[in-house]
């Protein structure tokens, strides 16, 4: 299996879906692009991992795209998915309100890192496909210690499907060389038709139900953040006596989706005369893409083609 890839599965003995997703490559050209501190870097990778595991469970063609905005040290956090697999992400915060909240001589985000590093905020899902769809959206308050704390809170107060989270992510050094890797597992519960369980009675659908969870969580970080373990092992270690269905991998890409082209729209959108609080030093309007930190340089001459092809 890819490094970067969802491998969704299914129980049928238990009426149960769900996918394994891993993330690595695709991390490494994010985070250390940005030169993100620890504690706000491993954030990030669970944001990405968690994105790409509620993206690839659903049916769209788009883009949903995973934020949390927050009072505390991070502020903001934007990670999305296209359809397509593009994957890319990045974070905002204050430096110094992040070294007061690790105190003195820790870097590395503390376990049940949520309310220290994010404060009180919101978490939310956007799925967009395009200008002629209605956008669906999903906002719920940071409620939990964890991200997958957070996702189960969404999916409780949603009324989704049951629904059980386990994410990892950690940076080790291989060879001198700074590498992340995250993981994802989640397992749903399917509605009783699509499942083919109607004869089953809810005792049992409740039963199969948190057998499922509990294998779900018996999955160490090690065993998901392992390279040397293949993902279709790693199903068979926890559910073999449920025998996994596996289906198609969906592969993943750290890509960005800004262009010239783009940050021209962006530009005719607004008033020319109010671009100059973006000119850099050489007199240039400067824009600087969040997602991959690639900077757009407009001269004069660029601005008059802009805002001529506007009239």
């Amino acid at each position: 299996m890819s490094a970067d890839a969802a491998l969704p599965f299914q129980l049928d003995a238990l009426g149960v879906r769900g996918r394994l997703v891993r993330l690595g490559p695709a991390l490494d050209a994010i985070i250390e692009r940005h030169g993100y501190p620890l504690a706000v870097a491993r954030p990030l990778a669970e944001a990405m991992v968690l994105c790409a595991t509620l993206a690839t469970s659903l049916k769209y063609d788009g883009i949903f795209t995973l934020q949390i905005a927050g009072d505390g040290p991070i502020r903001l956090l934007v990670t999305d998915l296209t359809t397509d697999g593009a994957l890319r992400g990045y974070a905002q915060f204050d430096s110094w309100k992040l070294a007061v909240a690790l105190g003195v001589g820790n870097s590395e985000a503390p376990e049940g890192y949520v309310p220290k590093l994010f404060g009180r905020g919101r978490l939310s899902f956007t799925v967009d496909q395009g200008q002629h769809t209605q956008r669906y959206q999903g906002v719920v308050p940071l409620e939990g210690a964890t991200l997958a704390d957070c996702a189960h809170t969404y999916f409780r107060q949603s009324e989704q499907l049951p629904t059980g989270i386990k994410i990892s992510a950690r940076r080790a050094i291989v060879d001198g060389t700074p590498h992340w890797r995250a993981a994802a597992l989640m397992v749903q519960q399917m509605p009783q038709y699509e499942a083919g369980r109607i004869h089953v009675d809810r005792e049992q659908r409740e039963d199969d139900w948190r057998r499922a969870v509990i294998l779900m969580a018996s999955a160490t970080d090690a065993e998901m953040l392992d390279p040397a373990l293949p993902a279709e092992t790693l199903l068979f270690r926890l559910f073999h006596q449920e025998q996994p269905r596996q289906f198609a991998r969906r592969p993943f890409v750290a890509r960005c989706r800004c262009s010239r082209e783009r940050i021209d729209r962006v530009l005719r959108s607004i008033k020319r005369e109010e671009l100059d609080d973006l000119r850099d030093s050489k007199g240039n309007v400067s824009v600087k893409c969040e997602f991959c930190s690639t900077e757009y340089a407009y001269d004069d001459r660029d601005l008059d083609r802009i805002y001529a092809s506007a009239a």
